[in-house]
């Protein structure tokens, strides 16, 4: 469908990603992997496109091992969502909306796919929530501790 005022593609429907969201805890702290995404530089967390037949949990795990090199327990259910503009080429964008899982992380890798194409950075979740563009995902980071102290409970 062509935007006529626009001269560009309307938008058609709300595209659906996971990501993961990593996190370690260092002396009391929950502290957050953002990495820059590889068009705009900006801070994120790994996403990508669902890959049926894989769970969207099993393929947010996937998308912190190729763009972070992050290994670890990713959570079976989403801590929640966002929405975001993805410039998809020069002239198209899309509206996408995100599920965000929860990984645990154990290991990094010395070496991954798209350690060249991107700059990674631990920082505080409180602080991680001013660094990214996207206000209800800094909500989400706001609120990781409350969800981490949630999982200990019988």
């Amino acid at each position: 469908m062509l935007d006529e005022r626009a001269g560009r593609k309307a938008d058609v429907a709300e595209l659906a990603q996971c990501a993961a969201l990593p996190y370690v805890l260092l002396q009391g702290e929950v502290y957050v992997c953002l990495i820059t995404s590889r068009g705009t530089r900006r801070w994120v967390i790994p996403k990508g496109w669902p890959k049926p037949p894989s769970e969207p949990y099993e393929q947010a795990a996937r998308e912190a091992i190729e763009e972070a090199g992050l290994l670890g327990v990713i959570a079976t259910q989403p801590i929640g969502t966002y929405a975001y503009r993805k410039r998809l080429h020069f002239l198209a964008t899309a509206n996408c909306r995100v599920a965000v899982y929860p990984l645990l992380v154990t290991a990094q890798y010395g070496h991954w796919p798209e350690q060249a194409e991107r700059e990674l950075n631990w920082v505080p979740a409180l602080s991680a929530a001013a660094m990214v563009q996207e206000e209800t995902l800094g909500r989400l980071f706001a609120e990781l501790p409350e969800w981490i102290a949630a999982q200990s409970l019988p």
